[in-house]
């Protein structure tokens, strides 16, 4: 199913969200980093959300079509995700997560999912704390759902914890060079089509 948006003005925001920041913009406890704390845009909220402790890609519109084609389960967005999981996962737990995965909530969409090198990014505050004795490997996992921690659930369930996660990627939109803690507005947000 592909939406189109018709022509009109409202913003997108890119931002990427550092590790323990909360994807709001007010109303949090003493001590904790909200949206505020990065983004001077008046009337813009998040399109989804992103755990407090996972980083990376989070849009923010001032539209609620927009919003809409984003968050939308019908609309199966897919969403990618680069994860530092615990151990060396092998040719058959990548087939499960292919497959989908059951999950308390029931069987996950089958997720594209690929073991990849190291990637070249930022590195994380405080860092990942790994044990010498396991090793850790990256995954590049696509989903299509939006379940609570469902990467996190997913990896768990094949053995194998996320320790680190980060979204490069959702529907067309992508994090490219933006560091933590940077945004930028999107050129022509009215093409919110599928990837």
């Amino acid at each position: 199913m592909c939406t189109v948006l018709k022509p009109r003005e409202h913003r997108l925001i890119l931002f990427n969200k550092p590790f323990r920041v909360l994807c709001q913009f007010s109303g949090a406890r003493p001590g904790r980093s909200t949206l505020a704390d990065f983004i001077d845009a008046a009337g813009v909220y998040p399109a989804g959300r992103l755990d407090f402790d996972s980083e990376g890609l989070l849009l923010l519109t001032d539209s609620g079509a927009l919003q809409h084609l984003i968050t939308d389960p019908g609309q199966k967005l897919p969403k990618t995700y680069l994860v530092q999981v615990e151990g060396a996962p092998e040719k058959n737990a990548l087939a499960r997560l292919r497959r989908g995965v059951r999950l308390q909530d029931g069987m996950t969409l089958p997720a594209r999912a690929s073991l990849i090198e190291s990637p070249d990014i930022w590195p994380r505050d405080p860092p990942v704390r790994c044990r010498k004795s396991i090793p850790t490997a990256w995954l590049e996992l696509t989903v299509t759902e939006g379940r609570n921690r469902q990467v996190r659930r997913m990896t768990a369930a094949i053995g194998h914890p996320t320790l680190r996660l980060i979204r490069i990627r959702i529907g067309r939109w992508e994090l490219g060079a933006l560091e933590p803690g940077e945004w930028k507005e999107n050129t022509d947000p009215d093409r919110g089509e599928q990837a």
